[in-house]
């Protein structure tokens, strides 16, 4: 009886070492934060590998819904209103599920995110979201399972989804500019000279009236002359030599490299000089 509680307790030692060995998972985890615009989006999944299979049309079978990924739900979180296809989309968690074929994928956004892997039935009031993405056939195979953010603006990103050699992307369009815009109107009841400058560079960034943009960088630098910046004075000369003011341009990129040169700032020395003798101002 002694022989036999011996063997147990060996035992009962043996499996509670044994469970505290962690080994690699086969499909790792994933947790990717990415700001689009002003737009705070994540995205959560597992990443399974080839391992020498065959994917797409095999252990992916084509015109099936699939998990995009592995174990858990593949989740995205928005942290303000989004567009996808055309459908708005309230800030909150999603699922992304996939439905893979030859030449395009649907890929669907599922406001239920509570399922591991796919419903067994998939409910259409569920679904708010659902894109056709034409399939890019990849010049090499991707051994592991990606999801990324690609070809990011202030207004968009692309949620770019690639394995073996598949890759498929859905736009996602932010409200950055209609957020940018009112923030602007409203500040610029009593702005600041920063507010000035910000305001001026996001037009110049955006596209947007170049006219107005010289104005609200003049008084920017009108506000803070007894202390100039170097890198707001680079933002005027650029944004004069849009607005085809080449005299003022070459004038604020020659201060910006004046302060540059003293302030020990190498890269806006270089870029002031380069943009001087673009001018015919050296």
């Amino acid at each position: 009886m002694k022989k036999l509680f011996t063997l147990i307790m060996v035992l009962t030692v043996s499996f509670a070492v044994n469970a505290q060995i962690e080994t690699p998972q086969p499909s790792p985890f994933q947790k990717i934060e990415q700001k689009v615009g002003l737009t705070d989006v994540t995205l959560e999944y597992s990443r399974p590998s080839m391992r020498g299979r065959e994917i797409f049309g095999n252990l992916v079978p084509f015109g099936k819904l699939w998990r995009t990924g592995a174990n858990n739900n593949t989740i995205i979180n928005f942290g303000s209103d989004v567009t996808i296809g055309g459908k708005a989309l309230k800030a909150g968690s999603y699922a992304v599920f996939t439905v893979p074929n030859k030449s395009s994928w649907d890929v669907i956004f599922y406001s239920d995110t509570n399922n591991w892997g796919t419903p067994k039935t998939l409910d259409e009031s569920k679904v708010v979201a659902k894109v056709s993405a034409e399939v890019y056939n990849l010049p090499m195979d991707i051994e592991t399972f990606t999801i990324s953010f690609d070809d990011l603006t202030n207004d968009s990103a692309m949620l770019g989804i690639m394995w073996e050699k598949a890759y498929v992307a859905v736009k996602i369009d932010v409200a950055t500019d209609k957020t940018v815009t009112d923030a602007i109107n409203k500040t610029m009841n009593g702005p600041s000279a920063n507010d000035y400058y910000a305001s001026a560079r996001y037009y110049l960034e955006s596209g947007k009236d170049i006219k107005q943009a010289v104005t609200w960088m003049n008084k920017a630098i009108d506000m803070s002359k007894d202390s100039p910046k170097f890198w707001w004075l680079r933002q005027q000369s650029l944004i004069n030599a849009k607005a085809g003011d080449k005299k003022g341009a070459i004038k604020a990129a020659k201060q910006s490299l004046e302060l540059a040169t003293k302030a020990g700032n190498a890269d806006y020395v270089k870029m002031n000089t380069d943009s001087l003798k673009e001018w015919g101002g050296m």
